[in-house]
């Protein structure tokens, strides 16, 4: 078995006196691609935000290469390879398309993601360069989201809802990327609310209900029953 990636360790974590996360313990190896799923409230968004520093936990609660950085802020978190892509796409409204893309690569971390690699993975973007990024429809302003998360070269992307409000048929155009930003040396997790496209894109799948892992396993081993269980707590 290939060295972790990422190890998260009895993962707690709160809001305030509320407890979100209770006990979770996740692993990533290199290549990767590890769906989170779960109901609304579950903690799924949480434990991204946790992994990407935006809440902050034990350091030793998160490894990622063997290092832990549980207690680093999120700036520090991307310097070390870690790139979110936010629930809602977050982009800058006043930016262009292209200005968008180029934030994210402030950092200068070395890797094979440029602006030309963006628009060969997505080359609608490439047509849309200058235009604003609220004048695109929302499945191209989830590809300036991703875009510009691999703009900062990650060792592992962290993609929160990328389906969410998007039609089917750019749903499908979305994740058909994914295999080509793995084989750029990239792992993955997604939280995703569409079970069928998690279970199909994903190597292994982690379902949370109410803070913790209610069923861990290869996405081809587990059944429909299994997940329908530790989905709804049935």
């Amino acid at each position: 078995m290939p060295e972790l990636l990422l190890e998260v360790r009895a993962l707690d974590a709160f809001y305030g006196d509320f407890q979100a996360l209770f006990g979770v313990s996740l692993t990533v190896a290199p290549g990767e691609v590890v769906a989170v799923i779960g109901a609304n409230g579950a903690g799924k968004s949480t434990l991204l935000k946790c992994i990407a520093g935006a809440i902050g936990s034990r350091g030793d609660a998160i490894l990622f290469a063997g290092e832990p950085i549980g207690d680093l802020p999120a700036h520090a978190v991307v310097a070390r390879g870690i790139a979110l892509v936010p629930e809602g796409r977050r982009l800058f409204p006043s930016l262009s398309v292209e200005e968008n893309l180029i934030i994210g690569g402030q950092l200068g971390r070395s890797g094979p993601w440029s602006l030309g690699r963006i628009y060969d993975l997505f080359p609608v973007l490439a047509e849309r360069r200058h235009l604003p990024s609220t004048s695109l429809s929302g499945g191209q302003q989830q590809m300036v989201a991703i875009g510009r998360a691999l703009m900062s070269n990650p060792k592992l992307l962290l993609c929160d809802e990328i389906s969410l409000g998007l039609a089917p048929i750019v749903i499908r155009e979305v994740y058909a990327r994914l295999p080509a930003i793995v084989a750029e040396g990239c792992s993955l997790i997604i939280v995703e609310q569409d079970i069928v496209q998690a279970l199909k894109a994903a190597n292994r799948v982690y379902c949370l209900q109410e803070g913790r892992v209610a069923l861990a396993g290869a996405a081809a081993s587990l059944t429909r029953e299994a997940i329908s269980a530790a989905y709804f707590g049935a």
